[in-house]
């Protein structure tokens, strides 16, 4: 099973994101990234695990950075890195053939192709917190004002990494299930990456994680929508959040990377 190394990055302060790419780019024979991506914002945040290299002094992610490789970064690219997490998963090879085109089919979709939203954010269902993957009030109003921008009504993915309740992962395996067959699919939802973490590499920080997931959605909307559903809570509440010992997901965005790579433009 190819290793894959999950990359969230925190840019040194004279780093600007285009020099970030081009150094990038400049080792794209060894390090061709299947994803790069914006970080965006906390969804949920971990409780017990990575708790302190996540979240210690506040740091501010940049960039989600995801390799089909186990070497790790080139010299050239840590010197422009100020704060670095690293988790390396195994990956089943069927979702890495052709990555590059489904991945560009899911940015790109044709509008024909996009799932319309179900109704649910006419009269959603609202939870006092967002940490057992509900819509709260705090949530709402930041994906209101973020649905109003280019990346909001855009491809939008989600990092999720899991640590199962012992004995439980298989009652998250029926909670991903219900997501392919209904609950996620039918808002466009889909699992572009989805891997066990591996554990005992040099600057791994995924001891205690069991499984990371990047989950895709067509816009913000389509994650609210799927988030404020009696159907998709059910679910939720009945498999995932009973399956879990701790997780985080994180909201990512790999539209516009153009614009914010222009030449001195800083993330």
């Amino acid at each position: 099973m190819p290793v894959c190394q999950i990359h969230l990055l925190s840019l040194a302060p004279t780093t600007t994101f285009s020099s970030f790419l081009r150094a990038l780019r400049f080792h794209q024979e060894t390090h061709k990234p299947l994803i790069v991506s914006r970080a965006v914002r906390w969804v949920i945040l971990p409780t017990l695990l990575s708790t302190s290299p996540l979240l210690a002094q506040n740091i501010h992610w940049d960039l989600l950075l995801i390799l089909p490789s186990a070497d790790p970064l080139p010299s050239s690219l840590q010197d422009l890195i100020q704060h670095q997490w690293t988790v390396r998963a195994g990956v089943p090879s069927r979702l890495l053939q052709d990555f590059d085109k489904k991945n560009e089919n899911l940015l790109k979709p044709k509008k024909k192709d996009v799932r319309p939203l179900t109704g649910s954010l006419d009269k959603p269902r609202i939870a006092s917190s967002a940490q057992g993957l509900e819509l709260s009030p705090e949530l709402k109003e930041w994906i209101s004002d973020f649905g109003k921008t280019e990346q909001g009504n855009s491809a939008v993915s989600m990092l999720n990494l899991l640590a199962f309740k012992p004995g439980l992962k298989e009652e998250y395996l029926k909670y991903g299930a219900e997501f392919a067959k209904s609950i996620g699919s039918r808002r466009g939802g889909d699992a572009k990456i989805v891997g066990g973490v591996l554990h005992g590499g040099e600057k791994d920080d995924g001891d205690g994680w069991d499984e990371m997931a990047l989950a895709y959605y067509p816009s913000i909307w389509h994650f609210a929508d799927m988030l404020a559903s009696e159907d998709y809570q059910s679910v939720n509440q009945k498999y995932r959040v009973q399956s879990l010992k701790d997780t985080f997901i994180l909201c990512t965005s790999e539209v516009g990377l153009d614009q914010l790579g222009r030449e001195g433009a800083k993330l």
